[in-house]
């Protein structure tokens, strides 16, 4: 087996810019964790909340085949993950063409990200049902349905319930491996035995002192108007969620990866427990998100040099990109469907 290509990147460094270039830029096999937050294809604008640290952040999660989809990742994803594009194609014919545009988009950087994980490595992916389905078989495709580990739940509370239909309250989160080897250190996300009138609810099964083996369900409050995390960013997901991802899935020293940084809570969770860390985002606030929220968290962000590394570059886009891979399968490869004449891949608002 050939050695893995050294890292082409620097520790504590966000990316500034669509995260497709600089994702093709990165040597193989170079990341040990990514946990992300990509778009949900909600059809929705989103803005941060006026007068906050995120000020300014907006970003569009509205998905068209005609605005958003390049013929170039049509064509690598029939050429390279023909099932992937099975996948694609069949959820453009059942929920629309917003939802296989979303898919197209989302798909050409799951196969990148894919590719920089290490043999061992493992992919968080956050979602909620508008897309969980399709992105679900997405992920099958690239990743290989055997490597898909767990559905994590996670559970939030609070207002918003409906009188019609169930309330919607969770997200969910696809953990996937590279392979069938892969962390996950599971006496550091144990939880506390349950106790019920002072003593510990019996159940029949011997209790360890560690704590309760985790389970797929984590319950925990979203990010509170009143609590100090608050960045005012529309889409913020709390530390202590992003912090269990990690403690379970990547080691100190590692580096964890975040195409989709946002308002870097993956970033200070990653500095908080002593792993390495990339970010990348197209919004142009990123960068000052990251420095102020590690500076909150009283993280060591102590002089200019510092701050030039956590900063808004981009020296992968000049390295040259890794060459495509050509599909080894024998599988034949899918018809394709012809693209509107009109297609291109337009500049958007801010996304996450």
């Amino acid at each position: 087996m050939p050695a893995a290509a050294p890292r082409n990147f620097e520790s504590r460094t966000l990316y500034h810019g669509d995260n497709l270039p600089f994702l093709r830029g990165m040597n193989s096999g170079t990341v040990d964790l990514i946990a992300t937050d990509p778009p949900f294809n909600k059809s929705k604008d989103f803005h941060a909340t006026p007068d906050s640290l995120a000020q300014g952040a907006r970003f569009e999660d509205r998905w068209s085949w005609d605005k958003d989809v390049h013929a170039e990742w049509v064509d690598a994803i029939q050429d390279d993950w023909p099932a992937a594009w099975f996948a694609i194609d069949n959820a453009r014919l059942v929920a629309g063409d917003d939802m296989g545009a979303f898919l197209c988009w989302l798909g050409v950087r799951l196969m990148e990200m894919h590719r920089v994980l290490a043999d061992h490595g493992s992919i968080y992916l956050h979602i909620d049902h508008t897309a969980h389905a399709y992105v679900k078989t997405l992920m099958d495709a690239i990743f290989g349905r055997k490597n898909f580990q767990n559905e994590m739940v996670w559970y939030y509370s609070g207002g918003g319930a409906s009188r019609s239909r169930w309330a919607r309250k969770h997200d969910t989160l696809l953990f996937y491996t590279k392979s069938t080897k892969w962390t996950f250190n599971v006496d550091d996300v144990r939880t506390p035995h349950k106790w019920v009138d002072g003593q510990l609810r019996a159940d029949g099964t011997e209790r360890d002192p560690k704590g309760k083996l985790p389970d797929d369900v984590i319950e925990l409050h979203g990010v509170m108007p009143w609590s100090k995390e608050r960045s005012g960013y529309p889409t913020q997901k709390p530390l202590a969620l992003y912090e269990r991802i990690i403690k379970a899935s990547s080691n100190p020293g590692d580096m964890v990866l975040d195409p989709f940084a946002g308002c870097a809570t993956t970033p200070v969770a990653a500095e908080r427990l002593g792993r390495e860390w990339v970010g990348m985002d197209i919004w142009d606030g990123a960068h000052k998100m990251v420095l102020d929220r590690l500076r909150d968290e009283k993280l060591a962000v102590p002089d200019a040099d510092s701050d030039a590394r956590i900063r808004a570059s981009s020296p992968l886009a000049a390295l040259s990109t890794p060459p495509r891979r050509r599909c080894a399968r024998t599988r034949a490869r899918p018809p394709r469907r012809p693209l509107p004449s009109r297609c291109r891949y337009l500049s958007r608002p801010a996304r996450r």
